[in-house]
């Protein structure tokens, strides 16, 4: 297969589109434990580990990226008549084998890593890795089961941020896990607006997910509501003072996400097509959301 020799087609299999999810996380857990740090909240800082904790969390990322598109692959939930991003084994660009090679090659490259930073830290990031082991090989099983979205929620939501601040400082800071809650509901809407879109080629393949459990109309409620929940979350954190004020930056990403909540409620079950891109969309919105909160976070540590 010509296409495994272009490192384009090397990147591009490892949807690097859908990295915000993981990236996200660990940035604002970095920019609000530096917030901490300024605010006399925190003694000391080790920044290099949370720049590894920060690539570890890229890492299990993309390897879980490359073994779930090894069993959809496997499982017929990608196939040619699917929309969305392209899907290089249906394509026949890889082999199945290769991307599944691959994927645990990049999974064991995160657990060295991970190793090191358990054996510098402490034990509670064992517990948090065993999470990030569980999503990265069996993130599929869980999806196939209409458990996906919770399981992204709790290692994407949660565990990086979490992760990512014990390795800082030594601490469970537990305030970290309210404060990366906006982001993880925008998390969960990029694999909802995922969901959504292949509903009838998941049906066929004999898979279910929270998507198909709630219906087209409910997708689409539960897709506005998780958006404008993560909104919500930020003023509340803001009255209570969790928060600044800067942290409503946040808001120049608003009119993306209305946009994005608009083109959700044009689907209809003859023109799913028409969200074959929400996802990528709601991924671009987590980014800037995220960018903003770590802007927030930093400008308030010098004021």
């Amino acid at each position: 297969m010509d296409g495994e020799g272009k490192l384009k087609n090397w990147i591009i299999v490892a949807h690097p589109w859908a990295f915000p999810a993981s990236a996200s996380p660990a940035l604002i857990a970095i920019s609000y434990v530096f917030y901490l740090y300024k605010r006399e909240g925190i003694v000391e800082l080790n920044w290099t580990y949370g720049i590894l904790a920060f690539f570890g969390a890229i890492i299990f990322h993309m390897a879980g990226n490359l073994i779930g598109e090894y069993h959809d692959y496997m499982s017929g939930v990608d196939r040619k008549e699917k929309t969305g991003p392209p899907r290089l084994i249906v394509l026949g660009i890889f082999k199945p084998a290769t991307v599944l090679y691959y994927g645990y090659t990049v999974f064991f490259i995160g657990i060295l890593l991970g190793i090191y930073l358990l054996l510098h830290t402490g034990l509670p990031l064992l517990f948090i890795g065993v999470i990030g082991i569980i999503s990265s090989t069996l993130y599929y099983k869980f999806k196939y089961v209409a458990l996906g979205d919770l399981l992204i929620f709790i290692c994407y939501g949660l565990s990086i941020a979490l992760g990512v601040a014990y390795v800082m400082t030594a601490q469970l800071l537990w305030p970290v896990l309210l404060v990366i809650t906006p982001v993880g509901l925008l998390i969960v809407a990029i694999l909802h607006a995922n969901n959504t879109r292949d509903m009838l080629q998941d049906k066929e393949a004999g898979i279910r997910t929270q998507a198909m459990n709630m219906g087209l109309e409910g997708a689409q409620i539960f897709y506005q509501t998780i958006l404008l929940a993560a909104y919500l979350l930020i003023a509340i954190m803001v009255m209570i003072q969790m928060l600044t004020n800067w942290t409503f930056l946040v808001l120049l990403s608003f009119p993306f996400a209305i946009k994005n909540i608009k083109l959700m409620r044009k689907a209809t079950m003859d023109d799913l097509g028409i969200i074959r891109f929400l996802d990528t969309y709601t991924a671009q919105l987590v980014l800037l959301f995220s960018l903003l909160m770590v802007a927030g976070n930093v400008i308030a540590s010098f004021i």
